[in-house]
């Protein structure tokens, strides 16, 4: 740790692309599950599950405080699923980011469906008038059976459960799908079956990424042997199909991260005319002049 400042970070650290100006907070270590095949975020041996200790994550925040006052205006508690905590435990934290950092107006988290099934209602209504404002919910797909192939630990009903208590709870709810996470075999039904449980759901944000394996593919084949990456035009004709089966009243839609092809930006439904004319036009794009994905166009 930086003798300067006051938080102890245990590297790699992960928050999501719109936390770049926020305060990351650990309250934990890593990911209580971390078995999904297709993720290598908390796989090191440094990122082991634990929960921080208490007294730790409360002198945390008062040093922070005390050191950055009014400059703190949003916080990100890490690591993978800060939301496993107990509600207890949650909302001490939440009161103490309100007293020692007053100017702080959003504080946010990733969240794992599973953490929010013992979690009742009223408790999460009570982290929401505590201050948690948004969680970043990686849903993957709502089809059971490329959950269950990539070992998510979730189903279309665990994950619609989690989101429908966030949003009765006025959480914000940024959700991610990751295009091409089925292959070939099972692309039609995760298509589907993700636009079903969101516009079951209706989330108010919505992105997809493409699924990547920096690391090498050994871990994912282990229970997906069969499986083989869609092609460009493979994972622009699922999008299409993603994005023809979603009814959505007010979902801010993103496709813009570093391993997208195709950047997509717009609201669903208003927009939903115009990104498929985006995507079609990509289909029809000839081949010679294939697109490059967004880190290669230095986006």
């Amino acid at each position: 740790m930086n003798s300067s400042f006051p938080i102890r970070y245990v590297e790699p650290v992960y928050r999501p692309p719109s936390e770049a100006r926020s305060l990351i907070l650990p309250v934990t270590d890593g990911c209580s599950w971390n078995h999904c095949t297709f993720c290598e975020m908390y796989t090191a041996p440094q990122k082991k599950f634990r929960a921080r200790d208490e007294d730790e994550v409360m002198r945390n925040i008062q040093e922070t405080g005390a050191r950055l006052g009014d400059a703190v205006q949003r916080v990100f508690l890490a690591d993978g699923d800060a939301l496993v905590l107990p509600t207890r435990r949650l909302l001490s934290i939440l009161e103490a980011i309100r007293t020692h950092m007053p100017s702080v107006r959003r504080i946010s988290s990733y969240c794992l469906p599973r953490n929010l099934r013992k979690k009742s209602q009223a408790e999460i209504d009570a982290l929401a008038q505590a201050g948690l404002k948004m969680v970043y919910v990686g849903a993957e797909s709502g089809d059971d059976e490329v959950l269950a192939r990539v070992n998510k630990g979730e189903t279309f009903d665990t994950t619609r459960e989690a989101l429908d208590k966030l949003g009765q709870a006025g959480i914000t709810r940024s959700v991610m799908i990751l295009n091409g996470l089925g292959g070939p075999a099972l692309s039609d039904q995760h298509a589907d079956n993700s636009a079903r449980l969101m516009n079951a759901t209706q989330p108010e944000y919505l992105s997809t990424l493409v699924v990547s394996f920096p690391l090498g593919e050994q871990r994912f084949r282990a229970d997906f042997p069969e499986w083989t990456p869609l092609d460009q035009p493979g994972l622009f004709r699922e999008m299409e199909r993603l994005l023809s089966a979603l009814e959505l009243n007010k979902t801010v839609f993103r496709s813009d991260h570093a391993s997208n092809w195709l950047v997509l930006k717009g609201t669903l439904g208003a927009d939903k005319a115009r990104l498929l004319a985006q995507v079609r036009s990509a289909i029809e794009a000839p081949e010679a002049a294939p697109l490059r994905p967004a880190w290669a166009r230095g986006l």
